[in-house]
Formats: structure tokens, sequence, C-alpha cells
């Protein structure tokens, strides 16, 4: 492929991937101001968020086994079509029902494209420049997490909360048709569409997700709560079972015998837990306890959201030269020591400047995660698997934040609470610790990534099976 389409690739996933990860947290900061203009009870704002989580993280296995059958760049251009066309209809919602249906479009259309970014981005690149292309990646990736607070407290003080998702439809606009004229398509291994498969794995992350997104507001031992996580671990596990036998699966159970493949989503799993679930409950500090306006709380989590634009393109270049495993194991303890350095200065009354140390140290361990990660994900497979190594591994992270969120504030509610300031402090400080115990059970899982000598020993005995085939 040319260094200038190659060039095109870069840009075209990393701006659909910045429209997606831009729209997870930008509908926050405007609850108060959507639940002003629709109504609504605190449920439904609470699906205004869930519905995209719902569908997003349900439809990730299946927008990757698309993408190898009907083509990686098609059902990249669909999902950008999908995600525009939700963002118009959650503008133009004349309802709270309406803008929640409207989400859950805005989070089927994000699952095409979130897999699809990083399989092409793979196709691209050869093993050996990877690294710097997933650095990229994964800054444009933070420039989003960083800027979602920011622009949607910025909108929703200076204009009104629908421009949120106005912003998005000229950037499908104009990506969709560029996708078509700059991307080479590109097929994965599978024939013909596991369709049992799909419905198994669709079934059983809906019932988990389903499960851990009501937990909070009805607790764990509801019987919806508890009838939707057996059901959906009955579900996986049927998923598993056909898996071993299909003739053409989605997702072949031989990556989990992958060292390399198990450790690092494991890596995943166990950050997006305990970040993304304190991330969740710290976000709302700025605006409970010290009173912040959505913008000026935004603003003052920069430190954090910003440092991957700056550290993630450094980690993506040194994942090439000295393998995941340092970086990945680096990155989690700094998260680890990031959030226990937090929760001992979390006060009510607490200065803004005890909170830059630990935010930034746990923002440049963010972003050594990420692109390392990735990497270590994509050389554990075939070139021609990384629709479904992909598709796997995102659903995996977003299950992570989930259940961190779920469980995270199942803690929060046990100790503290949201009738004032101190008692939302009391149950913050016990359930950030949570979040750093488990981002230090990550880094641990981390060693047990294999070292770039063995990784690379792993990937030319997974390339000559490949090469055999093709021979004969």
């Amino acid at each position: 492929m040319t260094p200038r389409r190659t060039g095109w690739t870069l840009a075209l996933v990393s701006a659909a991937l910045f429209m997606v990860t831009l729209d997870n947290l930008v509908v926050t900061t405007a609850l108060p101001s959507i639940h002003r203009d629709l109504g609504g009870g605190i449920d439904s704002l609470e699906w205004t968020v869930n519905a995209y989580t719902l569908s997003f993280a349900v439809l990730l296995l299946t927008g990757a086994a698309l993408g190898d059958r009907f083509g990686r760049r098609r059902m990249f251009g669909i999902g950008l079509a999908v995600f525009t066309v939700g963002s118009a209809a959650a503008a133009l919602a004349p309802s709270i029902g309406g803008l929640i249906a409207a989400r859950a479009l805005q989070g089927a259309g994000g699952a095409l494209v979130t897999p699809l970014t990083l399989t092409l981005l793979s196709e691209a690149f050869p093993a050996g420049r990877r690294g710097v292309a997933l650095g990229i990646w994964s800054g444009i990736s933070g420039l989003g997490v960083a800027l979602g607070p920011v622009v949607g407290g910025a909108v929703v003080d200076g204009i009104s909360w629908h421009w949120i998702f106005w912003l998005n439809v000229p950037i499908g606009l104009a990506v969709a048709p560029l996708a078509r004229l700059r991307l080479n398509e590109s097929f994965g291994p599978a024939g013909r569409v596991d369709l049992r498969g799909l419905v198994l794995a669709s079934g059983g992350l809906f019932g988990i997700v389903y499960g851990l997104v009501r937990a909070t507001a009805l607790g764990w031992t509801s019987t919806i709560v508890l009838g939707s996580l057996t059901g959906g671990a009955v579900l996986v596990c049927a998923f598993m079972v056909w898996e071993s036998r299909a003739p053409a699966p989605m997702l072949p159970l031989r990556f989990f015998r992958s060292r390399a493949f198990s450790a690092t989503n494991a890596v995943s799993l166990a950050m997006y837990f305990g970040m993304f679930g304190s991330i969740f409950l710290l976000a709302q500090f700025f605006q409970i306890v010290q009173h912040y306006s959505p913008l000026q709380a935004g603003l003052r989590t920069l430190p954090w959201t910003a440092m991957p634009i700056i550290v993630a393109p450094i980690a993506g270049i040194l994942s090439d030269r000295i393998g995941s495993r340092p970086l990945m194991f680096s990155g989690l303890a700094l998260q680890s020591a990031a959030l226990g350095w937090l929760a001992t200065v979390l006060a009510p009354n607490a200065q803004y400047t005890s909170f830059i140390g630990p935010f930034m140290l746990a923002g440049a361990g963010m972003a050594m995660v990420f692109a390392p990660a990735a990497n270590a994900v994509l050389s554990a497979v075939r070139p021609s698997e990384a629709g479904q190594a992909s598709g796997a591994t995102n659903a995996i992270r977003e299950l992570g934040g989930v259940l961190g969120v779920a469980v995270l504030a199942s803690v929060f509610t046990a100790a503290g609470g949201y009738a004032s300031p101190s008692i939302f402090v009391a149950g913050l400080q016990p359930a950030v610790f949570v979040g750093a115990a488990v981002l230090g059970a990550g880094a641990l899982a981390a060693l047990a990534v294999p070292g770039i000598r063995r990784r690379a020993a792993a990937a030319q005995d997974v390339a000559e099976p490949a090469t055999a085939v093709r021979a004969a």
C-alpha cells in the first residue's frame, strides 16, 4: 500500500473514531438541560446514556463479523451513515423516548465503526510500522475522550444540548464518501456469516450488559438483574460451545490459547473496569460536591483526559521497539497509584491543585496501555483474523467499563450517596480504592504478556500454517 493510501486510512479511521469516542462522554454534561426541555424521570435520563452503551457493547462482535463477510470498507461506511442518521435524529428528538431510540441507533452505528477502525489500520500498516499508527490512533481516541466533557459543557452553556448531536453530522457526511473513495476493501477469512454465533453472542452480551446497567437502580439481588445476568451467562456459554464446533466461527476460541491475546484482554478488562468506573464517579465530584458548571468541570479533568494525546503516540512507537509488556505493566501500575493518591486527597473542600498530579499520572498511565494493547492483540493473530480479534477485544473492553461503573456505583451507594458533599465523598473514596485495586490486579496480568522476542516467534508460528495452506 502506498504512503498516500496509508495516510488516508489513518486520517479517516481516526476521524471516525474521534466522532464515536467524543459521543461517549459528551452527553453526560447535557442531562440537566435535556431534562428541562424533554422532561422524563431519572430512569429516562439514565437510558439516554444506557441505550447507547447497550447497543454499542452488544453489537461490537456483530460489527466485526459483518465487516469480515461483506467488506470492511463497506460496513465502515454503513456504520458511519447509521451513526450520522442517529445523531441527527437525537438532535431533532421531540421527546425523551425519541432521544433514547436515537441514542440506541447511534450505538449500533458506533459498534460497526469502532472495531473496523482497528482492522482497517492493521491492514494498511505492516507490523513493524503499526505501533506508530496505533499510537496516533490512540491519541485521537484520547482527544475525543478529553474533549467530550469540555465540548459538551461549552455547547450546553453557549448554545443548546441539541448541538452536541449536530456536531457529528458534518463529520459523518465528510468521512463516509471519502472512505469509499480512499480506503481499500478487504474481507475476513470466513466465507459466510455465523448466524447462530451472532444470535448467541448478541443475546448473551445483551443479557449481561442489561443486567449490569440496571444493577445500580434495581439492586444486584433483584429478579430482573439476576435473571438477565444468568440468562446472558448461559447464552455466552452456549456461544462458546457452538464456536468450538462451528465450521466458520465468528470468534475462533483458539485465540484464547494465545497467552498474548488472553493476558492482553485481561489487562484491558481490568483497565476499563478500574479507570472508567472511577471516571464515572469522579466526573460528578466537581459538579455535585464543588458546584462547578459543566464546562468548568470538564476543563478541570483535562490534565487527566488530555494526557493520552501526548503520551499515546510515544507509547505506540515504543511498543514496536521494546514490546507491549513493560508499557502495559507500567501504565496499569501508574493508574493504580494515581487512583490511590486521589482517594487520599478527596474532600468536599479539597483544592484543585491537589488533583493535578494524580490526574496527570492517571492520564499518562492510560496512554501507555491503549496502543501497546492493540498492538499485542493484533500481533497474536493472523492478519486476516484482525477483524475477529478487534471485535472480541473491543467487546471485552466495553464489558469491563460497564462492569466497572456498575460495581463501583454499588460500592459508592453502599458507603455514601448524594445527600450532601460529605456523604458523596464518603461513598466516593472506597469506590476509588476498589478501582485502584482492580488496576493493580491488571498490572500483574500484564506480566503474563510475552516479551517482544517471544511474541515475534509466536507470530512466526501463526504465519507459517497460513503460508503452508496458501502453498498447498
